[in-house]
């Protein structure tokens, strides 16, 4: 199964001097292992060009893993669920449109009601390319 939302365009959050960001949530099935998979998103950013300077800071791509299936992972330079989804108006909008129902395994709450009961209100809205119009 493969499912991806829009893209959003959001305002930084932490570090506030740079652009806004795009962002999205996108499902999908690996064969891979929750190291392997964060490896090769990490191997995708380095190819495309990506630094993290500045912690939160700007970039050009940032590849998470937000969930895998119901596991919860501590280890070194990984954590999944991602340790700050709740609190990221950014990721939840997006994450709810694509599973609603999915139930975070530490929290257990579903994205809709994560969404619901979050207190970020920074600015997310729908992407618009130049010269296009919103989809709805």
């Amino acid at each position: 199964m493969h499912r991806e939302s829009p893209l959003y365009e959001t305002e930084p959050v932490d570090f506030l001097e740079q652009p806004w960001f795009l962002n999205c949530v996108a499902e999908g099935e690996t064969s891979l292992a929750p190291r392997a998979l964060l490896d090769n998103l990490q191997s995708i950013e380095r190819a495309m060009g990506s630094k993290k300077l500045v912690s939160r800071g700007p970039r050009i791509v940032d590849l998470d893993v937000l969930f895998y299936g119901d596991q919860v992972i501590h280890e070194s330079g990984m954590e999944i669920p991602h340790p700050r989804l709740a609190e990221r108006l950014f990721v939840l909008i997006p994450l709810a449109e694509v599973s609603p129902g999915l139930r975070h395994p530490v929290l257990g709450r579903t994205a809709a009601e994560l969404l619901a009961a979050t207190k970020d209100r920074s600015v997310v809205r729908l992407w618009q390319p130049e010269g296009g119009a919103a989809k709805a």
